[in-house]
């Protein structure tokens, strides 16, 4: 075990941690404090007891599941806490999960195992290489230098991560949050690593610090995360689940929200879920310093020391452009031509953003740095230094989302819950419908969620008497706010992937924004919705 106290003194490589960061860490290769030392080492081990007796105690009660249900929620209960207490690295918890799902006859292995060759998988791949190419060559730090350096932005942790988030908001309005995140990190890390530099050259931290458990750090990367989140609710187009829920509920009430009527209705959520963010994240993860002094100097030093653009770093700019590029132009053809037309079918379907991320990746191994010697953007060596974990990770989600919805134990769970309240009013099923998205994103893909949940709060609220279309809008809603665990958007992946936030921080943080986002649809989504004269 290695703590900050018995740790051999050396002045830490700033880049060098950034650049070859590992999500999954053993305590040993962490910095912690003694306290932090006993209370991962307690986590990690109840983990180990727990997640075996509460999956194998679940699975022996009689809960009136059928047995492939039943089975399938025991072997979840148990990942879920395997994943919570990282009693093994998280990815091998959802190794662990898959293999008990085929040993135990929930499904064949084909079957179990066709969602990794999901389309989001490819589009984490593929991101991950970009990022690690703008990385290597120092394009990630240019931009960061950039941001920076706009006026009166540079002089306080607090405007950073404030106006990084609304960046990020402001473009998966348009572009995929997936896709945003993605793009995003590596200018995030740029920043982290200006200020963890700044820190150490101010001496405000340890010689050998570890710059991955910086709080600012975590604060920077949840509001890339979150706020991708919230900005992708701003249009129809800006996250999958916002395109699902308006069909079903067009399919289900004959009523079409038009483009402009959805992001009126959106942006007061938007708004106040955004203010929401950056209060709560810096106080669950107060910046080691408020004031960054001297970042102007700096920021002009690093600029001369950066110099001209080199090969790697034009070549790099030109597949990162490219893949944006391809990225935004479903977006733009949607905002002329609509979602419903012929054209935005074609182009969504073929710009679809796995295929681009891979597609641009591909690109830094054809652009030549020397020619002469065969020499191109990026090695497979470099490539092979991803984060393959939170790859592997995303997938076991993508497994679990799939299994929750074809085995039926997702809707057998909704039903049985509405049963069970008696649910009558639209405020009650408005609640319940997003409760229930928001805990079935936390352990599924927002996408899976909203494909799910949607379709069990319709006929609940025609049962009821009620109109569908307030419950099934807060449902698409809060499908998109699953803000605890890395499995719950691919945006969590992403960040949580670059071993700045660690799990335990997700969590808490998540849970706050859970509650928030749940009170904030159902007090402001009815109110826009009856101003705007929709749902009639």
């Amino acid at each position: 075990m290695t703590s900050t106290q018995d740790r051999p003194a050396g002045r830490t490589d700033v880049d060098k941690a950034f650049r070859d960061t590992s999500t999954y860490r053993s305590l040993g290769e962490q910095q912690l404090s003694p306290g932090e030392e006993r209370f991962e080492r307690r986590r990690r081990t109840a983990g180990l007891v727990l997640a075996p007796l509460l999956a194998i105690g679940y699975w022996l009660l009689p809960t009136g599941l059928d047995g492939d249900q039943h089975t399938l929620s025991a072997i979840l209960l148990g990942v879920i806490v395997l994943w919570v207490t990282e009693p093994v690295p998280i990815p091998v918890g959802g190794f662990i999960g898959i293999a008990a799902i085929v040993v135990l006859g929930v499904a064949p292995a084909d079957e179990a195992l066709a969602p990794f060759g999901s389309s989001t998988v490819f589009t984490f791949i593929g991101a991950f290489i970009l990022a690690q190419a703008m990385l290597k060559h120092g394009v990630a730090r240019r931009f960061a230098i950039f941001v920076l350096s706009l006026p009166g932005v540079g002089r306080s942790t607090l405007r950073v991560i404030v106006a990084f988030g609304a960046i990020t908001a402001l473009l998966s309005a348009f572009v995929s949050n997936t896709a945003t995140v993605a793009m995003l990190l590596p200018t995030a890390i740029g920043i982290l690593t200006v200020i963890a530099k700044l820190l150490q050259e101010r001496g405000e931290v340890a010689a050998d610090f570890d710059p991955l458990r910086l709080r600012v750090g975590a604060a920077l990367m949840l509001m890339l995360a979150y706020g991708a989140s919230v900005g992708g609710l701003l249009t129809p187009v800006g996250s999958p689940p916002n395109l699902i829920g308006r069909g079903l509920i067009e399919e289900a009430t004959g009523e079409r929200i038009s483009f402009l009527d959805w992001m009126i209705m959106a942006a007061p959520i938007c708004a106040a879920m955004f203010v929401a963010l950056a209060v709560v994240i810096l106080l669950l993860n107060r910046p080691e310093t408020k004031r960054l002094e001297g970042v102007e100097e700096y920021v002009r030093e690093e600029r001369a020391r950066l110099g001209r653009f080199s090969v790697a770093e034009r070549n790099t700019l030109v597949a990162f452009g490219v893949t944006v590029t391809l990225w935004i132009t479903p977006g733009v053809v949607a905002l002329v031509a609509g979602t419903e037309s012929s054209t935005y079918e074609t182009v969504s379907g073929r710009l679809d953003e796995g295929v681009v991320a891979i597609l641009g990746a591909s690109l830094l191994f054809l652009l030549p740095t020397r020619w002469s010697e065969r020499e191109f953007t990026l090695r497979w060596s470099d490539a092979a230094k991803i984060d393959w974990g939170t790859v592997v990770l995303f997938g076991t989600g993508i497994i679990f989302g799939s299994l929750l919805e074809s085995s039926g134990l997702a809707e057998t769970l909704g039903n049985g819950a509405s049963d069970a309240m008696g649910l009558s009013s639209v405020f009650a099923i408005t609640v319940f419908a997003v409760v229930l998205a928001i805990v079935v994103s936390e352990t599924t893909s927002n996408t899976a969620a909203a494909a799910v949940v949607v379709p069990i709060v319709i006929p609940i609220a025609v049962a009821a008497g009620v109109n569908p279309f307030v419950p099934a809008l807060a449902a698409t809603f809060g499908a998109s706010f699953g803000f605890m665990l890395p499995v719950s958007t691919p945006q969590n992946a992403v960040v949580y992937g670059s071993g700045v936030v660690p799990i335990t921080r997700m969590i808490r943080t998540g849970v706050s924004f859970d509650v928030l986002g749940a009170v904030l649809i159902v007090a402001i989504l009815p109110a826009m919705v009856a101003l705007l004269g929709l749902g009639g």
